[in-house]
């Protein structure tokens, strides 16, 4: 047996330190060899087995009993399967529409996503509060339960700890965005296996733990909040009723626009863009290197996000790629299609622009690029291109249409006035989210560091539970 008497600390970024202090704690007084290397050692009154002989697996739905037909039940598509825990239940089906085609679980059950990147993002959750104790789900989820042997709180950890991710996402099988964690993965997954009450202190230590991080994290998460619903105002305002609160108004017509200083114009879109550069209706090659090429995804918050590029087109297919037009600097990218309406301003010609984006080269002679960007940013401008939008599962806006919208537009020199008012106030109020961003993500760090050290036997919780009533 190992004696350990140093104390651990868990980690925490100096951005959340004064939230979450540095916490110490005590190991195990004894380790053994697990024989299992992603474990390594345990404490010595730990076990370790194959999860099929601790949990049940893909339990069948033919257990159901007690049930009608036209009782209702639960359903969980994988969009209400939250990452870390949580289940979104604000749907329900008879029993006798999903009874096929579905995933059974009950009350108490664990549910793991299996394809990619869900798994690898962590959505998983430990049932409760079912209808009837009984859902049926996407069938991109495997179901555990726990038996005898084994706490269903300790098992949920457990399949939410960077161990268990990262030899699932090894174990994955398929192509592309169509992996998925195979059913013998979990059958022969070697489980750390405390004694039972041990294993239910650490879930009432991860249960507290994690809890109070949640709270510090939503905290943060409604501070961001506030700073985007004050910009917001702060756009709207500037964008439909201008900055000189004496001048004449009238009404524009528009609900979304309401009444706007008397001079504003209101213009078809196309009358005021000289050229649109659609690149729709194309898939490029995509390559592990390259030129970047940015998606939808990274036009957010009116910018493009260049950390959110993951992918690229080779140089040779660059030339072909963007043979329908080449961005300019300051020209307005704007997303046509999930999500609809995130706009930016061009800032790196050396891209390559993906499906679902459009280029407007303005006239500048009648219309900023600024402009167009804070219009897009305001309420109106969102409003006007979702009026006229179209789709059931993903809304989008077809071309004729959006040259067809409409945007506001005043006198270029009160554009630029505009402009200079908005730039400094708003940089003011989003200053501070990046710094809150990291915080966010320094905490989510140690909230999964600390589930790791915990399942593991890497720290005793058990002493601390005691003092801490």
């Amino acid at each position: 047996m190992t004696p350990v008497n140093r104390d651990i600390v868990i980690p925490v970024d100096k951005a959340v330190e004064e939230q979450v202090p540095q916490r110490r704690f005590r190991p195990y007084s004894y380790y053994r060899d697990s024989g299992i290397e992603w474990l390594g050692k345990v404490p010595r009154e730990w076990a370790a087995k194959r999860l099929r002989f601790v949990a049940r697996i893909n339990p069948v739905k033919s257990e159901l009993r007690g049930l009608l037909p036209e009782d209702d039940v639960s359903f969980v598509p994988m969009e209400s399967v939250c990452e870390h825990g949580g289940l979104v239940l604000d749907q329900t089906k008879p029993l006798e529409s999903v009874y096929q085609g579905y995933t059974y679980f009950r009350d108490g059950d664990i549910v793991v996503a299996k394809i990619t990147p869900c798994f690898e993002n962590g959505k998983g959750s430990i049932a409760a509060n079912l209808t009837n104790r009984v859902a049926f789900g996407t069938t991109e989820l495997h179901v555990l339960r726990a038996q005898a042997e084994l706490d269903a709180s300790f098992l949920f950890y457990l399949t939410i700890s960077h161990g268990f991710r990262r030899l699932g996402t090894g174990e994955m099988y398929g192509a592309g965005g169509q992996k998925r964690v195979p059913e013998d993965f979990l059958r022969d997954f070697r489980t750390p296996l405390p004694p039972l009450d041990e294993q239910q202190a650490i879930a009432a230590f991860l249960d507290r733990e994690t809890g109070r991080i949640d709270e510090l994290i939503a905290k943060k998460q409604r501070l961001i909040e506030l700073l985007a619903e004050k910009r917001t105002a702060l756009i709207s305002h500037a964008v439909t009723k201008g900055l000189n609160p004496d001048a004449p108004i009238e009404d524009s017509g528009i609900n979304w626009f309401g009444d706007i200083p008397s001079g504003w114009t209101i213009h078809q879109l196309r009358r005021v863009v000289r050229r649109f550069v659609d690149y729709r209706g194309r898939t490029p090659t995509k390559t592990d290197s390259g030129i970047p090429l940015i998606t939808a995804g990274a036009v957010r918050d009116g910018g493009i996000d260049h950390s959110r590029v993951p992918e690229y087109i080779a140089e040779d297919d660059y030339q072909d790629w963007m043979c329908r037009g080449w961005p300019e600097e300051d020209d307005v990218v704007i997303t046509t299609e999930a999500p609809l309406a995130e706009v930016a301003l061009v800032n790196d010609v050396d891209v390559a622009f993906a499906q679902r984006i459009i280029i407007f080269k303005l006239n500048r002679f009648r219309v900023h690029p600024e402009w167009m960007r804070y219009y897009y940013l305001s309420p109106a401008g969102r409003s006007e291109l979702l009026s006229r939008a179209s789709g059931s599962t993903a809304t989008g806006i077809r071309a004729d249409r959006l040259r067809m919208s409409l945007v506001l537009v005043p006198p270029l020199e009160e554009q630029r006035s505009i402009i200079e008012y908005l730039n400094p106030r708003v940089a003011e109020l989003i200053a501070p989210i990046d710094s809150i961003q990291s915080a966010i993500a320094a905490l989510r760090e140690y909230r999964s560091a600390l589930i790791s050290a915990a399942v593991t036997g890497k720290i005793d919780v058990r002493e601390r539970m005691k003092a801490e009533g």
